[in-house]
């Protein structure tokens, strides 16, 4: 795991100075919470991501692992709380990249009620299995003291702000078409989509966000917070997976005990 000690006066150097940039670029009576969290804090958040994936990769290259604590402990609380949070979370965030990119596609296939209520209810189903593949996930850590001295307060962090995160986005998921906020797949494309662009091409704006209520508003500062310590946790573990096995051809491993043995002897 990356010694955070070592990071303390490069992360304050940055942190010093996009706030020094952003009081030269916005006048102090408009700098309000907003401007800070959804202006400042994007900015900020992606350079110490960006600077410590560098120093990581750098300096603790062979560290670019999730650490696997199934060699501590394979029990059943690992496969049932690891699979459904692996493949739910990935599912959740191929959607979200789909939507972010794909703007007009993404609205076109909305069109029909039908198809919104299909997705917005299947969503919640993989929602469901991310929260409670998690919750297994954190539960095992506590419960396993193998697996609860192997973690770190990093490691503590990290499943803090993932559980806010997708506590959050459950919340907005379930509760938010009963009220004023309706499905989010209807109002994601004219709010956050716009507020990403204005980031990306450096004219940052939060008129389309600012009437979001705190719910919302929690769900995306929470992702900044995730998007900032990224580099510092074992998620990075989501760069090694060996996706060339999908296509490398096969490979046909044969165990001869005997032979083994003979050796041996």
């Amino acid at each position: 795991m990356t010694k955070l000690s070592n990071l303390i006066y490069p992360i304050l150097f940055i942190i010093g100075y996009i706030l020094a940039i952003s009081i030269l670029l916005f006048p102090l009576e408009e700098i309000n919470a907003d401007t800070i969290l959804f202006i400042v804090f994007p900015y900020l958040a992606l350079s110490i991501a960006i600077f410590g994936f560098i120093y990581r990769y750098k300096q603790e290259r062979f560290s670019f692992s999730s650490q696997s604590s199934q060699f501590l402990s394979s029990d059943r609380l690992l496969f049932w709380g690891s699979v459904p949070w692996h493949y739910g979370i990935t599912i959740i965030l191929l959607v979200h990249l789909i939507a972010f990119t794909l703007v007009t596609e993404w609205g076109t296939l909305l069109s029909s009620t039908l198809i919104i209520v299909f997705f917005e209810v299947t969503g919640w189903v993989i929602t469901l299995m991310v929260i409670v593949g998690l919750l297994l996930l954190i539960i095992r850590r506590i419960i396993n003291p193998k697996v609860y001295v192997a973690t770190t307060f990093v490691d503590w962090i990290m499943l803090l702000v993932l559980l806010i995160q997708v506590g959050s986005g459950g919340y907005i998921a379930f509760i938010g078409y009963m009220t004023d906020l309706g499905f989010g797949s209807q109002w994601f494309g004219n709010t956050v989509v716009p507020w990403m662009v204005s980031l990306v091409t450096l004219n940052p704006s939060t008129v389309s966000i600012a009437a979001f209520p705190l719910i919302i508003k929690l769900h995306m500062v929470n992702a900044l917070i995730l998007l900032a310590i990224f580099p510092f946790t074992r998620l990075v573990h989501v760069f090694t997976v060996p996706i060339t096995y999908i296509w490398r051809p096969i490979q046909v491993v044969v165990w001869n005990r005997k032979i083994f043995v003979d050796e041996e002897s």
